[in-house]
């Protein structure tokens, strides 16, 4: 029997055939966008593309940051300026002076509290509401939550306008305690926190969560609570983000029900009190006031931006 010449074994040996196999598994395709390569190496491509992204880019800014320094133009000048030349600058210099008098004029600061008791009430009952009802038809899955999970789905195809009458009389009269919640936050935290779409995004979130996840904690010895705590809740932050920012934001710029269930100015937030109270405030306090009103929702979405895109990009509960 013949042997092999000594660089034939070396050349078929497992040895010297990995390094080839691992070159051809790194060896991937690149990923091809709208544009090839060989156009883009074209002159009118080279050169014309990057000025189409500058001017989209400019675009997007003007269109997003462009009302927000109107108003602050506006609310640093006087009511005069507003009204003859809404497009200069400052042709009576600023006034600096518009911001304070709005605040202690108009009562910004009283609005604002009112609105932050609002938002802060709205997230804690949101997120109570969505979290328990979302955990029991996703985890604990009784018998009837697929009636459940339909019916929750099915409201949300119905007008807010037509469950404005019967929310507002249930208000007036809760059932069971006879109680009336009108011109107390109460009336705002409670239909605030019943919203489907939170219910439902918060369920196909823990839907995501791996069962078998849940099946080792149960097997621990660990009870629903603990479960919901413990593993169901740490595993969700990210959703909870975007539930928390998506609900504060929500309760700040609503109008309609706090003016029907707050009739009390005391009571009312500053989205309600700023258009009754434009009757009697110069044109130019107007301004400041909406832009303190505005500044605070712009400032909490550039803190919590990251984790706003993150829970909105994730598909999964826990990522692999």
């Amino acid at each position: 029997m013949t042997s092999l010449p000594v660089t034939e074994q070396v050349a078929t040996s497992p040895e010297a055939a990995a390094p080839a196999r691992r070159k051809r598994r790194t060896a991937e395709p690149q990923e091809r966008g709208i544009i090839s390569p060989a156009d883009r190496r074209r002159p009118l491509i080279q050169y014309g593309l990057p000025i189409i992204q500058v001017l989209l880019f400019i675009g997007v800014v003007i269109a997003g940051v462009g009302p927000l320094l109107w108003l602050l133009k506006s609310g640093l000048s006087t009511s005069q300026d507003i009204l003859r030349g809404p497009m200069q600058l400052w042709p009576s210099g600023i006034q600096w002076q518009n911001i304070p008098n709005a605040w202690n004029q108009v009562q910004i600061g009283s609005y604002l509290g009112n609105t932050a008791i609002i938002a802060i009430g709205s997230l804690i009952s949101t997120l109570f509401v969505c979290t328990t009802g979302a955990f029991v038809l996703s985890v604990l899955r009784p018998k009837w939550g697929p009636i459940i999970t339909g019916a929750v789905l099915a409201t949300l195809f119905l007008p807010g306008v037509i469950s404005l009458v019967p929310l507002y009389l249930t208000i007036l009269k809760m059932p069971v305690l006879g109680v009336n919640l009108q011109n107390t936050f109460w009336a705002v935290w409670l239909p605030q926190a019943a919203g489907a779409f939170n219910i439902l995004v918060m369920k196909r979130y823990f839907d995501a969560i791996p069962r078998e996840l849940i099946e080792a904690a149960r097997i621990d010895g660990a009870s629903n609570l603990r479960l919901f705590t413990s593993l169901i809740l740490p595993l969700s932050k990210p959703i909870l983000g975007v539930v928390a920012l998506l609900t504060v934001i929500g309760s700040w710029k609503d109008y309609l029900w706090p003016l029907l269930v707050l009739p009390d100015p005391k009571m009312q937030p500053i989205s309600v009190a700023l258009p009754r109270v434009a009757e009697t405030t110069e044109i130019s306090l107007q301004m400041s006031a909406l832009f303190l009103a505005v500044l605070i929702p712009v400032v909490l979405f550039l803190i919590f931006q990251k984790q706003f895109l993150k829970g909105v990009g994730m598909s999964g509960g826990i990522k692999e």
